[in-house]
């Protein structure tokens, strides 16, 4: 993976086409259509479905940018639809967690979108805002490689390499100061 953009000590690689945290304002359907596409085109490579359920699932979870636990994606369902069984939820969050479209934020109990383009078992660091709740993706190759070089040295293989840390963001920050 090349390098790309360094902020506040962490490597944005070059591939990811979603900034770490949106502006506000940002043209958010767009960004919501690109990574619904993106999903539809992974899914047909790999010969796996994006049914209705999942890509609602997924749907939901772009259009937050904030963590939502599946009672939450629940709530968010359309109007005027059925209301889904939550392990209907869970069974698609199984499946897009599978496919690397969604992430687990242990810390939330809740899942966020994947908008980082990193390959299975990349490190990937979520810079989580305590003021407005969303969750950025980051990565660095720094901490990947000491992390990996560490594991290996004790025998151990990571399943799901993943760093929380809470903070503030920089548009909050701005809007305080």
């Amino acid at each position: 993976m090349g390098r790309g953009a360094y902020v506040d000590g962490i490597t944005v690689p070059k591939e990811m086409s979603q900034p770490i945290f949106h502006e506000p304002g940002h043209d958010h359907d767009r960004c919501t259509a690109d990574a619904l596409a993106h999903a539809e085109t992974l899914c047909a490579q790999r010969a796996q479905r994006l049914t209705p359920i999942r890509r609602q699932v997924l749907t939901t979870l772009l259009e937050s940018h904030k963590p939502l636990g599946a009672y939450e994606i629940i709530d968010r369902a359309p109007a005027g639809t059925p209301r889904p069984a939550p392990i209907t939820i869970y069974r698609a969050l199984d499946f897009l967690r599978e496919q690397g479209l969604v992430h687990r934020i242990e810390s939330r109990n809740a899942f966020v979108a994947c908008v980082g383009n990193h390959a299975s078992g990349d490190l990937v660091v979520f810079l989580i805002c305590e003021d407005c709740g969303e969750v950025g993706e980051a990565s660095s190759e720094g901490i990947t490689d000491q992390l990996k070089s560490a594991a290996r040295a004790a025998g151990f293989t990571p399943k799901a390499p993943v760093i929380e840390i809470s903070g503030i963001c920089a548009h909050c920050r701005q809007a305080s100061a």
